[in-house]
């Protein structure tokens, strides 16, 4: 039941937030100013990178599992999208201390504002034969933005100047990014997954990057005893869009090392660094950080729960100024669907 309520909800959520377009009166964002957003938008693409490990090494996940020995299987199934279980992690970025725009742009500009990002990441894992194992991945982003709108006033001449801006929020769904992942059936502790990602633009800016984008995307991990080590890459760069937005061409690396602990709690380092190849100034975002997490039940229901925190040591230039609050902290509650063992 809970199952086909979470599957339910999130087919409702996409539905919805489809629709929900960033401010369709206001004019976007690219034609009203100077500077380009779009590096401030890498936050939108935060997502922990799911750890893939061989299925001899992380057996399916039963149903009728219980807490003791099993909890710390479910732990490790739970960082493992290949076990034989569909996830729906929902996780919540925030971004304290963000500027809506450069100083240039608007001189009353403070780091005062919340960037919020909301992803929804469902997994599901496809066995094609005893070799191969499809693992897709949906990143659906639901994004808080710090914006503002223009207010004009005439000067002495009859000319038109902004006297201030109104600062609020938009609201909305970010481009959405699918991946899929095909994992070779392997009896050691390393494992490679690789396949195509795409991400396609669903709203208005600067919710939205206005382009379709594509690339390669690859994982790696090493797992043995409570370890679970490796990396994830992707770059993707536009072919399709508004002709008006800029070209995109950007990479993702996140490394990942995760430590199991008993009674299904564990710790976790997984940073995202990103790198906006477009950016001339500086389109590097690098955080340092950490987290913990624990994989429990509520009812018969597992659920993995972390929260991180990482400070942004890099970030990039927006109009020659960094606009990004210092600190990320990134909550997560991934709801686990085993299927029964055969």
């Amino acid at each position: 039941m809970i199952s086909t309520f979470l599957l339910r909800s999130l087919i409702v959520s996409v539905l919805a937030g489809s629709t929900a377009l960033a401010k369709p009166n206001v004019e976007p964002l690219a034609e009203r100013s100077d500077f380009d957003y779009s590096p401030l938008m890498f936050q939108q693409e935060i997502a922990q990178a799911k750890q893939i490990v061989s299925k001899d090494q992380a057996p399916s996940v039963a149903k009728d599992m219980s807490t003791g020995p099993d909890q710390a299987a479910l732990a490790k199934a739970a960082q493992n999208p290949i076990a034989s279980m569909i996830s729906i992690p929902i996780q919540w970025n925030a971004t304290p201390g963000t500027q809506w725009a450069p100083n240039s742009v608007d001189p009353d500009a403070k780091h005062d504002k919340f960037m919020n990002v909301v992803n929804i990441e469902p997994v599901f894992p496809f066995k094609l034969n005893e070799d191969w194992t499809l693992v897709t991945r949906t990143i659906i982003p639901f994004l808080s933005i710090p914006f503002a709108d223009p207010k004009f006033g005439l000067n002495q001449a009859g000319e038109s100047y902004v006297v201030r801006w109104n600062e609020e929020s938009n609201v909305g769904v970010g481009d959405i990014n699918p991946t899929g992942f095909f994992v070779p059936t392997t009896n050691g502790n390393f494992t490679v997954g690789f396949g195509p990602t795409l991400s396609a633009p669903v709203s208005n800016a600067p919710i939205s990057t206005g382009k379709w984008t594509a690339g390669p995307a690859i994982v790696v991990v090493y797992t043995k005893g409570p370890w679970v080590v490796g990396g994830l890459a992707n770059n993707m760069w536009s072919f399709a869009g508004d002709d008006e937005r800029k070209d995109v061409n950007k990479m993702l690396i996140q490394p990942f090392i995760n430590y199991n602990l008993p009674k299904g709690w564990y710790a976790s380092f997984s940073p995202i660094i990103t790198v906006d190849w477009e950016n001339e100034d500086n389109g590097w975002t690098i955080p340092v950080g950490a987290g913990v997490g624990r994989v429990f039940k509520l009812g018969k229901q597992p659920i993995n729960v972390s929260l991180h925190a990482y400070y942004n040591a890099v970030k990039p230039d927006i109009g020659g100024e960094e606009l990004m609050g210092d600190w990320t902290i990134r909550t997560q509650v991934q709801f686990l669907i085993p299927t029964a063992k055969k």
